[in-house]
C-alpha cells in the first residue's frame, strides 16, 4: 500500500475553525466542474494525530452555502488511500471514524457532482483495492435496525409535526450513527424511488478519457492489421521468389528495400527476334501516327494564329469604318423605304391588273360564244332548208327574226373579209380559215374606252414615287454598288433570291398592256425590265470567285415566278386555239421562255410543267367545243354552189386549222401527247370521216395533201423508216382507197400526188404494195428517188 500513487480528497470546511482545517481550501458552492486545488500540506502524507482528529470532528453539511443537485444532502469525505492505509494498520479510533463515514456515504446514496475529476479518471486497479480494504471494516446494519430507525423517525413526525432543521454537529460515533439512521430513513423506499432510463451524464474529463482509449484500441487493431498484412505479403513474396529457407526478412520495419533473389531454376520460354522486333515496329509505328496527329494540330493552330493575326491586322487598318455604318444604314432605309412603297402600291396594281385582264376575257368570251351561236343557228337553219315539208309556199324557209339576223351579220362579215383578200392579191384563202374575229364598231369602241381608262390608271400608279423606288435600273443600281464595295455582305445576305421578290410588283405593272396573243406584242427581251436584269446579271458574272451565285438566276427566277404565270392566265382564259395569229404570237413568246431561258431547270421545271399543262388542257378543250363537220347526203353536197356544201367545207377547213395550230407546237410539247391531240382525236375522228364522205377527186387529194404538209418532218426523218407512225393508220388506208377508186376514172393524175403522200409520210411498203398490185411501174421512179 505504500507504492500506491498518492489521491487527494476534497474535505468540506467545517463551522469551527482549526488549525489544521484552517489550511484547506474550500470548493465553490453549486459549481458542477469544479475541482479543488490540493494545499501544501496535501501533497505528502499527513500527520497521525491531525487525520485523527479531523475524522472525530462531525463533517457539517453545505448548509446555506451549496445544496446536491436534486438529491439530499451530500457529506463531504476525505478518501486519501494513504491515511486509509494508516487507519486500517492501528491507531485509536480510527476504524470507527472510518466506519461512520463510509455509512454515511452509503445513506446518503451519492457523492457531491462536483467531485475531483482525477478520481474518476484514476486506475481501476487501485481503487478496487481500495474498496476492499474499506468493506473488511465497515459494519452494514441489519433490517431489525433499519425497522428500529424507522419507527422511531415515524414518532418524531407524529408529536413534533415537523422535522426540525437544527443539526448539532457532535463529534461523537452515536451521533453521527443517528443523524446516519435518520438520513437513511428519510430516503424514500425502494419502491418510491424515480428509475432513472437514461445514462448519467458523463463529465468532460470521462468523454475525454474514454475516447482516448477507443482511438489507442483502433490505433492498436490497424497495426495489427498491418502487421498481419506485412506478414502475408512476406509469405507469399517468400513463395514467388523461392528464398532458401531460414532467411527472415521483416518487410514491415525494414528500412531499406530489399533486393529480390529470383530462382535461377526458372525456365523461361526462349526469345524470339521476330516478335520482339514486330511488337518494337508496333510501338514506332504507333508513336509515328501520333507525332504525325500533333503536327497536323500543331499545323492547324499556327493557321488559325494567322488567320486571326490577320483578321485583327485588317481591322486595325480599316479607317473606314465609319462609312461602312453609314452606307449600311443607309441601304437598309432604302430598302424599308421600298418595301413600304411597293406594299402601298401592290393593291393599286393588282386591281388595274385584275380590270385588264377582266376587258380581255370578256371580249374572248364574246368572240368565243357568237362563234358558237352562228354556228349552231346556221346548221339549224341548214336542217330546216333540208326538210321539204316545212318549206312555204314561195320557196323559202320559215326561221325568227334572230337567226336571220345572224346569218346577215356572219355574211356581211364575210363579204369584207373576201373583199379585204381581194385587195391584197390572196387568192388561195379558203372559207372557214379566217378566225372571224372581228368586232362590231360598237364594240371595239367600247372595248377602246375602257383599255384607255385602264391604261390612265395604269400610268397613275407610280406617279408620285421617286424613279429610285419605281425604276428598275435605279433599284439595281444601288444593290450594284453594295455588290461591288462589300461581295462579302452582299452574297451572305442572298440579295440575289431578294431581288426578284422586290421586282415582281415593277414587272406586273410594265406586263399590264402586254398582251402575248397579239401578233404585233413586244417581245420580252425588248422590255425595259427585261434588258435591266440582263446588264445587271452581266455585272455579276465578272466576278469569277462567284461563279455559282445567285444573281445568275434572278431572270429566270423571275421568269418562273412571275412572266409564267401571265401567260398560264392567257392560254386558260383568253387563248383560242383555232386562231392562228394568236397561237403563233404565243408560241414565239412560250418557246423563248423555255427554251432560250431555261438556264436553271430546277426552277423553270415546276413552272413550265404548269404551262405545258394548261396548252394541253386548252387545246383538248377546243377540239371538244369548237369541231363541228356535218354530213349531208351527197345530193346535198355534190353542187359546189349549194349552202351545205359551203358550210361544210368551212367546218372542215376550220378544222384542219385547228390541226394545224395544234403541231405547231412541236419542239415545246411532247411528241406523244400531240400524236394524241392532233392525229388520234382530230385526224381520226373528225377530218377522215369528213373525207370518206367526200366524193373522190381532185379536191380530196388537195385536202390530203394539207394534211400531209402540216405534219411535222421531225417524225419522219429517220430513213430507215419503212411504215409510218401508228396513228396514220387509217390516213393511209384511206390514201390507198382514194388512189384505188381515182386510178378507175379519170382523175388518173392524181393518183401520183397519192403516192407521193404515202412516200413523204413514210408509208413505202404500202406505196410499193398498190404500186405492184396495179401495175403502175411508171411510179417506181418516185419510190427510187426516196
Amino acid at each position: 500500500m505504500a507504492h500506491r500513487p498518492p489521491r487527494t480528497f476534497r474535505q468540506r470546511r467545517a463551522d469551527s475553525s482549526d488549525s489544521d482545517s484552517a489550511e484547506e481550501p474550500s470548493a465553490e458552492p453549486g459549481a458542477p466542474g469544479d475541482q479543488a486545488v490540493p494545499g501544501p500540506e496535501e501533497e505528502g502524507p499527513p500527520p497521525g494525530g491531525g487525520r485523527a482528529e479531523a475524522a472525530e470532528r462531525p463533517l457539517r453539511g453545505r448548509g446555506s452555502r451549496g445544496r446536491g443537485r436534486g438529491r439530499g444532502p451530500v457529506w463531504a469525505t476525505s478518501r486519501r488511500a494513504a491515511g486509509a492505509a494508516t487507519r486500517v494498520d492501528g491507531g485509536s479510533g480510527v476504524p470507527e471514524s472510518s466506519t461512520d463515514d463510509l455509512s454515511t456515504d452509503e445513506e446518503d446514496g451519492t457523492y457531491n457532482a462536483s467531485e475531483n475529476k482525477d478520481d474518476q479518471s484514476s486506475s481501476s486497479n487501485s481503487s478496487s483495492s481500495l474498496e476492499e480494504e474499506f468493506s473488511s471494516v465497515v459494519n452494514i446494519p441489519d433490517a431489525a435496525f433499519i425497522q428500529a430507525a424507522r419507527r422511531k423517525r415515524e414518532l418524531a413526525r407524529a408529536q413534533e409535526d415537523y422535522i426540525s432543521l437544527d443539526v448539532k454537529h457532535n463529534s461523537t460515533i452515536s451521533d453521527m450513527k443517528k443523524n446516519s439512521d435518520e438520513d437513511s430513513e428519510s430516503e424514500p423506499d425502494d419502491h418510491e424511488k424515480r428509475i432513472l432510463f437514461t445514462l448519467k451524464p458523463q463529465t468532460l474529463r470521462q468523454r475525454m478519457a474514454e475516447e482516448t482509449t477507443i482511438r489507442n484500441e483502433e490505433t492498436s487493431e490497424e497495426s495489427q492489421e498491418d502487421e498481419n498484412q506485412d506478414i502475408w505479403e512476406q509469405q507469399q513474396m517468400r513463395k514467388a521468389v523461392k528464398i532458401t529457407e531460414g532467411r527472415d526478412i521483416d518487410l514491415s520495419h525494414s528500412e531499406f528495400q530489399t533486393v529480390k533473389k529470383f530462382d535461377t531454376s526458372i525456365l523461361f520460354p526462349p526469345v524470339n527476334l521476330e516478335i520482339i522486333k514486330k511488337q518494337l515496329n508496333t510501338r514506332l509505328t504507333l508513336l509515328q501516327d501520333t507525332h504525325r496527329s500533333h503536327l497536323r494540330e500543331y499545323e492547324k493552330y499556327i493557321e488559325d494564329v494567322k488567320s486571326s493575326k490577320s483578321a485583327i491586322q485588317n481591322l486595325e487598318n480599316s479607317s473606314n469604318q465609319a462609312l461602312n455604318f453609314k452606307f449600311y444604314k443607309s441601304m437598309k432605309i432604302y430598302v424599308e423605304n421600298l418595301i413600304d412603297c411597293l406594299n402601298e402600291k401592290i393593291i393599286n396594281i393588282q386591281e388595274i391588273e385584275s380590270s385588264m385582264h377582266a376587258l380581255l376575257l370578256k371580249q374572248a368570251v364574246t368572240l368565243t360564244k357568237r362563234r358558237q351561236d352562228e354556228l349552231k343557228h346556221e346548221s339549224m337553219y341548214l336542217q330546216q332548208l333540208s326538210r321539204k315539208g316545212e318549206t312555204s309556199t314561195n320557196g323559202s324557209v320559215a326561221i325568227d327574226e334572230k337567226t336571220q339576223w345572224i346569218l346577215e351579220e356572219v355574211e356581211s362579215r364575210r363579204a369584207r373579209r373576201r373583199q379585204a383578200r381581194t385587195l391584197s392579191g390572196d387568192c388561195d384563202h379558203q372559207e372557214g380559215t379566217s378566225s372571224d374575229d372581228e368586232l362590231s364598231s360598237a364594240d371595239m369602241t367600247d372595248f377602246q374606252k375602257s383599255q384607255g381608262d385602264i391604261l390612265q390608271d395604269h400610268k397613275k400608279i407610280f406617279e408620285d414615287v421617286h424613279d429610285d423606288f419605281c425604276n428598275i435600273q435605279n433599284i439595281l443600281l444601288k444593290f450594284q454598288q453594295w455588290r461591288e464595295k462589300f461581295p462579302d455582305s452582299y452574297y451572305e445576305a442572298f440579295i440575289g433570291l431578294c431581288i426578284p421578290k422586290l421586282l415582281n410588283p415593277l414587272i406586273r405593272v410594265q406586263l399590264i398592256d402586254w398582251n402575248p396573243l397579239k401578233f404585233d406584242s413586244i417581245g420580252l427581251k425588248q422590255m425595259p425590265w427585261f434588258t435591266s436584269i440582263e446588264e445587271f446579271m452581266d455585272d455579276s458574272m465578272e466576278d469569277s470567285k462567284k461563279e455559282d451565285s445567285s444573281d445568275k438566276k434572278i431572270l429566270s427566277t423571275v421568269i418562273n415566278k412571275t412572266i409564267i404565270p401571265q401567260l398560264t392566265d392567257f392560254i386558260e382564259f383568253i387563248w383560242d386555239p383555232l386562231s392562228t395569229s394568236q397561237t403563233t404570237s404565243l408560241i414565239t413568246h412560250c418557246r423563248m421562255i423555255l427554251e432560250e431561258h431555261s438556264t436553271c431547270e430546277n426552277e423553270v421545271s415546276k413552272g413550265k410543267q404548269d404551262l405545258l399543262k394548261s396548252i394541253v388542257s386548252r387545246m383538248k378543250k377546243a377540239i371538244e367545243d369548237d369541231v363541228f363537220i356535218p354530213l349531208y347526203p351527197k345530193s346535198d353536197v355534190e353542187n359546189k354552189t349549194s349552202p351545205h356544201s359551203k358550210f361544210q367545207e368551212r367546218q372542215f377547213w376550220s378544222a384542219l386549222k385547228l390541226f394545224h395550230n395544234i403541231l405547231l407546237w412541236i419542239g415545246l410539247v411532247p411528241d406523244d401527247t400531240l400524236q394524241e391531240l392532233g392525229l388520234g382525236k382530230l385526224l381520226n375522228r373528225y377530218l377522215i370521216v369528213a373525207l370518206l364522205n367526200a366524193i373522190p377527186g381532185p379536191d380530196v387529194v388537195k385536202k390530203c395533201s394539207q394534211i400531209t404538209a402540216y405534219l411535222p418532218e421531225k417524225w419522219f426523218e429517220n430513213s430507215a423508216m419503212r411504215t409510218s407512225i401508228p396513228q396514220l393508220e387509217h390516213f393511209i388506208q384511206f390514201l390507198l382507197q382514194s388512189a384505188q377508186k381515182l386510178s378507175r376514172s379519170e382523175f388518173r393524175d392524181e393518183v401520183k400526188e397519192i403516192i407521193l403522200i404515202l412516200v413523204k409520210i413514210r408509208a413505202l411498203t404500202q406505196a410499193e404494195s398498190f404500186i405492184e398490185e396495179y401495175h403502175l411501174d411508171h411510179l417506181k421512179s418516185v419510190i427510187n428517188q426516196v
